[in-house]
């Protein structure tokens, strides 16, 4: 069976037999052979370079802060703890990358503040920390009053939405270093630390119920401005009556239910699916993820899909696909987690075998 196979209905993935990893984790599948040069790193961005290049610089961080309040746990996960006293902080830090392109292209500035926000407390939530307060940072080569409102409207609703202060920030005019307008920011979050969840209760027959996302979010932009631009446009319309600039705009869903589901449910792991889809699994834990019934995909991704010839594993290795959060819990909670979030549904289950699978398709 084909795990590379081009062109493949992304809403209808091969499913694994039911005898597969979970029943036979000794088993090895295949490996797929690596593309020479996928789509993702021909529109610039190269994920598996990015990883390297961001171990080369983990790799020097060597120093540890001496005295209270120090770091707990190791740099890697979704936000960096520290320990202080009864309670953890977090910290997390995101920005909205090349969205920022397209809301030039557009000329509407006015949902990115909540994309800015979304990326950050999202990565809070996966470890059940509370986000509390935020700093934004914007350097562009040229102040712009409109933008500059537009977006602070943007912020001021990601706030309202996460229930979060934005304390301060900064604002830098670098002409010559950069071209347009950048926006990132870092978010602060808090939890008591019998509360936090790392993943570390994750285990083999867990199950993984899949939120769904509104869209791109913030993440695979270079390549999907890509593909509009080559065999699209900004104003064609998909058949939800939707532009492509409107999809490519829709802010990215702040998932602030989690901390009720936490509270109620049972949840050994979460995962925000950001830039690198379904690899994003593979930073909860040593075991695998087979995902085997998958959200269905909204139109814009089955669009680009097709439009530029996208294979699926590309797909669901650079785009959310439609679900852009996860809760792994033991069967017995699967119930609780579905009726507290509208719209979530397993979408798979924890397996022995290391990985991240659609279907029988390793993403890799």
């Amino acid at each position: 069976m084909s795990k590379t196979a081009k062109s493949a209905n992304v809403t209808k993935p091969v499913k694994p037999a039911k005898t597969s990893r979970a029943a036979r984790p000794a088993a090895s599948p295949k490996k797929a052979a690596a593309p020479a040069k996928s789509a993702y790193a021909q529109a610039g961005v190269d994920i598996d370079l990015e990883a390297t290049a961001i171990k080369a610089l983990i790799k020097n961080l060597k120093y540890k802060r001496k005295g209270s309040y120090r770091m707990m746990g190791t740099v890697g996960h979704f936000a960096g703890l520290i320990d202080f006293g009864p309670l953890a902080l977090a910290l997390t830090t995101d920005g909205v990358g090349t969205k920022m392109l397209v809301a030039d292209q557009q000329e509407d500035w006015s949902t990115v503040g909540i994309d800015c926000i979304a990326m950050n407390v999202n990565d809070l939530y996966v470890m059940n920390m509370e986000p509390i307060a935020f700093v934004d940072y914007i350097a562009t080569d040229k102040l712009s009053m409109e933008k500059m409102a537009q977006i602070g409207k943007g912020l001021n609703e990601g706030a309202r939405q996460a229930n979060i202060d934005i304390v301060g920030g900064e604002t830098a005019s670098l002409r010559g270093l950069v071209h347009g307008l950048d926006l990132a920011g870092a978010c602060l979050g808090v939890q008591k630390k019998d509360k936090i969840i790392t993943g570390e209760k994750i285990k083999p027959g867990n199950k993984i119920v899949g939120i769904p996302s509104t869209g791109v979010h913030s993440n695979g932009l270079s390549l999907a401005r890509r593909i509009v631009e080559k065999y699209g446009d900004y104003d064609k319309k998909l058949k939800n009556k939707k532009t492509l600039g409107a999809e490519l705009l829709t802010p990215t869903r702040i998932y602030s239910e989690v901390l009720k589901v936490t509270a109620k449910c049972t949840v050994h792991g979460m995962c925000h699916v950001t830039g690198g889809g379904l690899l994003n699994f593979k930073r909860l834990s040593e075991y695998g993820f087979v995902i085997d019934n998958p959200i269905k995909p909204p139109e814009i991704f089955r669009w680009m899909q097709k439009a530029g010839d996208i294979s699926v594993e590309e797909m669901y290795r650079t785009f959310n696909m439609g679900m852009g959060y996860a809760f792994i819990v033991p069967e017995k909670s699967v119930a609780c987690v579905t009726r507290m979030v509208p719209g979530a549904q397993v979408v798979g289950t924890v397996v022995e075998e290391p990985g991240a699978w659609l279907g029988e398709m390793e993403i890799r």
